[in-house]
């Protein structure tokens, strides 16, 4: 190259190093993937959170619109494509596949201790178990009769109730053009039970969700009221005591062993357990949607990122 003009010189080096960043392969079902062969996104030392060199990878990029990902109890991650209808899997060995077509355009998933994964399917609007057979059981069809809003994301508490948030996002596939209930809010689904109780009525947007291990505490992103808030939880499952606990909203939302909490939105911001912001991941992607751990030892955070998804050792632990 050394007899060619400067310029074209530069851009023969940086289409050279744009091939080298990325590896084409394809999967069982002869769908593209597009993977990172040896390099990743460098990310900023960091002696809490982020293990010693680790770096931000991305594991594949052939999605629409990635959300929900959960975590079964060996480590895998199940995660939805939601405009294409799909749920798939990244198993703890890093092969990825579909797990199911036609999901109900599920959005955020949990799974309960049977290993059912629950989801919030958002086609019709309802709250789905579906056995690791891929048996389909609809939890909930509405509340009071009314459909939902869509319900979005949920958690799990320690007996088995389910708390979901249920925000109004107008769907290209639904025939309605405007939801049959008042305001947008949090419900719970108590263990056994088959009827939806309101347990939070206080936010504009209610959007992700945890709560911690101890059935204690739940946290709710309000993501139009930019906000994020913590409630005590009562014995019944129902919410008192709502506390600002962070001055930003969220899409998704986890926690680690440490008590800290993980919001979604422009990349990942780590709140400590007193919501003081002590860590910004950035994603290079449009808008990070969802975050859980996964892997083995769950020390591996994984993020959905609209057609993206992405994995980063971490020193900590995730706890759901």
């Amino acid at each position: 190259m050394k007899n060619l003009p400067k310029k074209s010189t530069l851009l023969i080096c940086g289409m050279l190093t744009t091939l080298s960043f990325y590896a084409y392969a394809r999967d069982k079902n002869h769908k593209a993937l597009y993977l990172f062969s040896n390099e990743a996104i460098k990310i900023k030392p960091d002696s809490e959170i982020v293990a010693d060199n680790a770096k931000l990878q991305l594991i594949a990029k052939q999605f629409k619109f990635t959300e929900g990902p959960a975590v079964d109890k060996m480590g895998n991650v199940f995660f939805t494509d939601q405009p294409n209808d799909k749920i798939w899997k990244y198993d703890i060995n890093g092969n990825l596949s579909v797990f199911m077509d036609k999901s109900g355009r599920s959005n955020g998933l949990y799974f309960d201790k049977k290993g059912n994964l629950i989801a919030c399917a958002d086609e019709k609007d309802e709250l789905w178990s579906i056995s690791p057979g891929k048996k389909i059981t609809v939890l909930v069809e509405g509340f009071e009769g009314k459909k939902l809003n869509g319900p979005n994301d949920l958690w799990i508490d320690a007996k088995g109730g389910i708390y979901i948030t249920d925000p109004y996002y107008q769907r290209d596939y639904w025939t309605r053009k405007k939801p049959d209930l008042e305001g947008q809010k949090v419900y719970y689904l108590p263990k056994g039970k088959k009827d939806l109780v309101m347990v939070a009525d206080d936010l504009k947007k209610p959007n992700g969700i945890v709560g911690t291990p101890d059935g204690k505490y739940l946290f709710v992103a309000d993501i139009e009221g930019n906000k994020t808030y913590k409630y005590e939880i009562k014995a019944d499952g129902t919410l008192t005591n709502r506390q600002l606990f962070a001055e930003k909203g969220s899409d998704g939302m986890t926690m680690d062993n440490q008590g800290n909490i993980y919001l979604t939105g422009n990349g990942v911001f780590v709140f400590n357990s007193e919501g003081k912001q002590i860590k910004h991941i950035g994603i290079p992607e449009k808008w990070t949607g969802n975050i859980c751990f996964g892997g083995k030892n769950r020390d591996i955070l994984f993020i959905t990122a609209s057609e993206g998804i992405y994995t980063l050792k971490t020193k900590v632990k995730g706890v759901e």
